[in-house]
């Protein structure tokens, strides 16, 4: 399945808010898709920066470079944007996207080691040039480690029953010797559900730092906008949606006065104002099934008083 970029209209759309021209950043450029469509509606001045760890994502990503200068790919992270950005003269943007999680070709490339859908070698790194694999992590990392990153990550309730099969077995070396021995091992499965899909993700998420980068990104992500700016965020399951929401809920929320006897003036801190909270319409769900479980969170910078 070539890969087709969730909610792309609403996020380029919320994004830009009815600005035509500016500097923005692609925090996950993927295979493209969001960032073409961005360039497409912005002006010959403006720039587009984007992030990707996944040499086949870079791979495209230059070829784009070759076509339109106003674009430019960053081999890293997006949970090292402002550091990255601040190396090359930037400072503020007018918007920062990211698209959470694993791109279709990431899953239905066997080789890449992602699904239990397509057997291949158990590897599972965004970033394939460096880390340990899956298959190394599972060799070294302890059980009761395992069962507890399976449960946190994966959401998966008979975690230890699983984990204590993945040690049993040893050396586990392609996805369909590991989804086997989870599907042996699960006692129960959930209806239109492979029973291994929540420990794979537990594990893909271990192995990628998927939300410690996500939670290091979010901070940075609100300096670089700065006021007016846009923060546009596509996440794909409950525990990356709940990272998103509680950080902007947070984050445009006035604290609370914990003060005793006569009330006490309390400094703003909000930097953000929410914006939108957006899923996949039903038409691009029947088109795009991977969409239905998609949610796109959408943020402002605020103007602080005296810097209108």
């Amino acid at each position: 399945m070539s890969h087709i970029s969730v909610l792309l209209n609403e996020t380029i759309d919320a994004l830009l808010a009815d600005r035509r021209t500016g500097v923005y950043v692609d925090a996950t450029f993927g295979r493209g898709g969001h960032t073409r469509l961005l360039l497409s509606k912005l002006d010959e001045n403006s720039r587009v920066y984007a992030f990707d760890k996944d040499p086949q994502a870079l791979a495209v990503a230059a070829e784009l470079e070759k076509e339109d200068s106003r674009f430019k790919i960053i081999h890293a992270s997006f949970a090292d944007i402002q550091a990255e950005l601040n190396a090359i003269g930037i400072e503020h943007v007018d918007g920062i996207m990211a698209d959470l999680g694993v791109s279709s070709p990431q899953l239905d490339e066997a080789e890449r080691g992602f699904s239990f859908m397509h057997n291949g070698p158990l590897d599972m790194r965004m970033d394939n040039s460096k880390g340990q694999t899956a298959r190394e992590w599972l060799l070294d990392v302890d059980e009761e480690v395992l069962a507890n990153t399976i449960y946190k990550y994966g959401e998966e309730r008979y975690s230890r029953r699983i984990a204590r099969a993945i040690k049993e077995a040893g050396d586990i070396a392609t996805t369909a010797e590991l989804a086997e021995i989870v599907k042996k091992a699960h006692p129960k499965w959930e209806k239109k559900k492979h029973p291994a899909t929540r420990a794979f993700q537990g594990i893909r998420i271990a192995i990628n730092k998927e939300l410690e980068d996500i939670e290091t990104f979010l901070p940075q992500a609100v300096d670089l906008i700065g006021p007016k700016g846009r923060l546009a965020v596509i996440s794909f399951h409950s525990l990356e949606d709940r990272m998103i929401k509680q950080f902007i809920q947070q984050e445009s929320t006035l604290p609370e006065d914990s003060g005793w006897g006569m009330p006490q003036k309390q400094e703003d801190t909000r930097r953000l104002k929410k914006i939108a909270r957006v899923c996949a319409s039903p038409e691009e769900v029947k088109s795009n099934p991977r969409s239905r479980s998609a949610w796109l969170r959408v943020a402002e910078g605020l103007v602080k008083k005296g810097n209108r």
